[in-house]
C-alpha cells in the first residue's frame, strides 16, 4: 500500500525515483567541484537537500553513488555516440565524425561530466578498476563498430581491440588535457584529430 500512496500528485515510487535522481545530480555537482575528498555523503546530501536516511534508500555507500554517477555519464556517452554513428551520413568518415562529436560533446558541453568520468574517478581507489574496465568496454565497442563499418577490411582480433584501446585511451587523454586547460585546442579540433585517427587505424 505504501508504494502506491500518492502525495502531492506523486506515488511513493515516483518520490523515491525523484530522490535518487536528486542525489545523482548532487553527486555529479559535488564530485566534479570538490573532488573525491570533498564528495562526502554529508556534502552530497546537503546539495540534494535530503537527509542521510534517503541516501541509504538508494545507495549503500558514498562510493556506490559515485560509481552510479560515473556509470550514468558512460551510458550517456555510449547512447549518444551510437545514435550519432547510426544516423544518416554521406559516407563512413561522416558517420565516424558524428559519433566522435557526440562522444566529445557529452564530456565538454558539461565539464562536470568530463571531470567526473575522466579525472576524478581515477582518484577514488574503489573506482579505478571500474574506470579501467569501462575503458576496455569502450575499446571493445570501437572494435565492434569498426567491423560493422569496414566489414572484411576491419582489423582482425586481437589487433582490433588493441587499436580500440589505443584510440579510446588517446581520446580520453586529449579530453583530460582540455579539461585541465593544458592544451590550447577546441573540442572541434579534438574531434578532427580523433576522426583522422579512427579512419586511418581501424581498417586495412
Amino acid at each position: 500500500m505504501s508504494t502506491t500512496r500518492r502525495y502531492a500528485g506523486m506515488s511513493a515510487d515516483d518520490r523515491a525515483a525523484d530522490r535518487r535522481a536528486r542525489l545523482l545530480e548532487a553527486g555529479l555537482e559535488v564530485f566534479a567541484a570538490s573532488g573525491a575528498n570533498g564528495a562526502t555523503m554529508t556534502a552530497i546530501c546537503a546539495q540534494a537537500k535530503l537527509t542521510e536516511r534517503y541516501f541509504y534508500e538508494s545507495f549503500t555507500s558514498r562510493d556506490d553513488l559515485l560509481r552510479s554517477v560515473v556509470d550514468a555519464v558512460s551510458d550517456e556517452i555510449r547512447t549518444a555516440a551510437l545514435d550519432a554513428l547510426h544516423s544518416p551520413a554521406d559516407n563512413v568518415e561522416a558517420q565516424v565524425r558524428h559519433a566522435i562529436t557526440a562522444f566529445v560533446n557529452v564530456l565538454t558541453d558539461d565539464r562536470r561530466k568530463g571531470r567526473v568520468a575522466m579525472i576524478e574517478s581515477s582518484a577514488v581507489e574503489s573506482l579505478r578498476a571500474h574506470r579501467r574496465e569501462s575503458m576496455r568496454e569502450f575499446a571493445r565497442l570501437v572494435a565492434a563498430e569498426a567491423h560493422e563499418l569496414y566489414g572484411d577490411h576491419a582489423l582482425p582480433e586481437p589487433e582490433s581491440e588493441i587499436t580500440g584501446l589505443l584510440f579510446i585511451g588517446g581520446l580520453a587523454e586529449l579530453v583530460v588535457a582540455w579539461l585541465n586547460d593544458e592544451i590550447d585546442v577546441t573540442p572541434s579540433q579534438i574531434v578532427d584529430a580523433a576522426t583522422r585517427q579512427f579512419v586511418a587505424t581501424t581498417h586495412r
